[in-house]
């Protein structure tokens, strides 16, 4: 349906999800188990972090927006995907594909900015321990946070701008959810200078980041290699989670990038919806599993909190 005075269709069809036919079922309760252990795991997190006040400090303040990211991504994603599991049909209006790809690409940015405030955070604890208090205070951690909202919104402001307003040739969506990308390929106009823009902030919203993380981790090393052994046993345990953190994200965002530029129709469709469903799943589930199970501190807060419950 094309509204009268421009080519703007009033719903998209998504066309990746087949006829499982009786697996529907299998496929919506594992997806519902995997939806209820993200928003399960990621708020005991939380939890832990704001009633603790011994983990009212930077770290755990940025883990603690992690966990909070993760929530606003799956329930952005995960509700619309169950539905279409179950359904026949597979339309999403407007309106609603729009917020759908408002939360999935703020959730991306969001989540790149927290893991690089991390890596400065343990940047100037370890490298600059007698710094740390008067570098990381509590408005210098908001400020961090408030700059991680900010730049996401300014490099996907544009590109979610054009999707809204460009007319579009078709509303067919070969993926499971709504993509900024796949929205601006429907275009009856010429994309190409677009698609070079598209290209440019996404590597340097890349870029940035991944670079800043290797430099702080570099200067990390070279203090711990000058050391103690207990001293590279601290910041090990410390900077750790956050590497397998930060690499398993960069692993999810180039499948996601990949995907974007790669000829879809030529993909098996259920190939389609795993990969997507890669860079929402696996950063939601680990964060909540590296932290909680690693640091003692956080473990040890989660720990108590079950024997109180028990009590």
């Amino acid at each position: 349906m094309m509204s009268n005075n421009s080519l703007t269709p009033s719903y998209f069809q998504f066309t990746v999800f087949a006829d499982y036919g009786p697996l529907r079922y299998l496929f919506f309760s594992l997806s519902l188990l995997i939806y209820v252990t993200i928003i399960s795991a990621n708020a005991v997190i939380v939890l832990s972090v704001c009633l603790e006040t011994s983990l009212h400090q930077p770290m755990y303040v940025f883990i603690c927006s992690l966990c909070l990211n993760s929530l606003y991504g799956s329930t952005g994603f995960f509700p619309r995907f169950l539905v279409d599991l179950l359904s026949d049909t597979h339309f999403i209006s407007r309106l609603f594909c729009f917020i759908q790809m408002y939360v999935t690409h703020t959730y991306l940015g969001y989540e790149l900015n927290i893991l690089t405030a991390m890596a400065y955070d343990r940047f100037t604890a370890i490298c600059q321990p007698l710094h740390y208090c008067s570098k990381m205070m509590p408005r210098t951690v908001l400020l961090l946070l408030i700059l991680a909202v900010l730049y996401s919104w300014c490099s996907i402001g544009y590109f979610f701008y054009l999707a809204i307003t460009l007319p579009l040739c078709g509303n067919k969506l070969h993926r499971g959810f709504c993509n900024c990308w796949t929205i601006i390929n429907l275009s009856c106009e010429d994309t190409t200078v677009i698609q070079m823009a598209c290209q440019f902030v996404a590597l340097t919203s890349i870029l940035i980041p991944l670079i800043f993380v290797l430099y702080t981790y570099l200067r990390i090393l070279l203090v711990c290699r000058r050391s103690s052994s207990e001293f590279r046993g601290k910041a090990l345990q410390t900077c750790l989670p956050h590497i397998v953190t930060f690499g398993n994200y960069c692993i999810s965002l180039v499948c996601e990038i990949l995907l974007s530029r790669y000829n879809v129709n030529e993909v098996n469709p259920s190939v389609i919806v795993v990969l997507s469903l890669e860079f929402l799943i696996i950063p939601s589930i680990i964060n909540p599993l590296v932290y909680g199970l690693n640091l003692p501190q956080i473990r040890g807060v989660m720990i108590g909190f079950l024997r109180a419950g028990k009590m």
